[in-house]
């Protein structure tokens, strides 16, 4: 589905160039849950948003589904972010006056899906994240858990290739974080490819493969073997 080839990434001032990404490479198989991590200035959102088409490389491939970045115009990968990808943000980026139905239907509305086709998708979404009875309640009334599982539930809507989850449990309590995180591997374990880039080793077990960065680089690719699967193993 993904693949990275010796991407970079420079930011430029008139004084200095500081180097996100320098020489990437790795692939990311169709059903991965893999987990992105590294320290601060790591270069770990810089990749995110490079392999979310939210940037562009510096230098390097980057192929998404078989088109390269560098053959896309600004227009084609916003097309591709809307029809193929899936979000889901740290800070939820909901709309708190309007219902959790009004959240998760917005990228349908973005896709030009006509509105009787709209209801049975957007129902779907919702109830795949457990928020039936909150479905007309306005965003802004939900707590932080059920605000992210908004948020999952819009990413889900236009049945996406992958979803990029951006430090998702990081404005969540612990419960609240192992729900959503255990929503995150039920996706997964249904087909979903989820990339996730956090700062938090126990929301990483979820996941079955570590990618580690460090200035720039990969310092580490492996397998996770010690996952925690359940809630009450998350608190062990």
């Amino acid at each position: 589905m993904i693949e990275v080839r010796n991407l970079k990434k420079i930011y430029a001032d008139e004084e200095s160039q500081t180097k996100a990404l320098d020489g990437v490479s790795f692939a990311i198989k169709k059903g991965e849950f893999v987990a992105i991590m590294g320290p601060s200035g790591s270069g770990k959102s810089t990749l995110m948003h490079i392999l979310s088409y939210m940037d562009r490389p510096s230098s390097g491939q980057y192929t998404f589904l078989g088109r390269q970045i560098n053959e896309l115009s600004d227009h084609d990968l916003a097309h591709i972010r809307n029809e193929n990808m899936g979000f889901v943000f740290q800070a939820f980026n909901l709309l708190s006056s309007s219902t959790v139905y009004e959240n998760v239907e917005l990228p349908l509305i973005y896709s030009a899906v006509s509105p009787g086709s709209r209801r049975p998708l957007v129902e779907d979404a919702i109830a795949s994240v457990g928020l039936v009875d909150k479905t007309y309640v306005s965003a802004g009334k939900l707590s932080g858990g059920q605000k992210q599982r908004v948020a999952i539930a819009r990413a889900l809507v236009n049945n996406p290739d992958v979803i990029f989850a951006d430090e998702p449990t990081g404005n969540l309590d612990s419960v609240s974080g192992a729900q959503v995180m255990e929503i995150f591997e039920k996706l997964n374990a249904s087909g979903r490819t989820v990339i996730l880039v956090t700062h938090e080793t126990y929301t990483a077990q979820f996941a079955n493969r570590l990618i580690r960065l460090r200035d720039g680089k990969i310092e580490v690719d492996e397998p996770i073997t010690n996952r925690r699967k359940t809630s009450e193993e998350f608190f062990k």
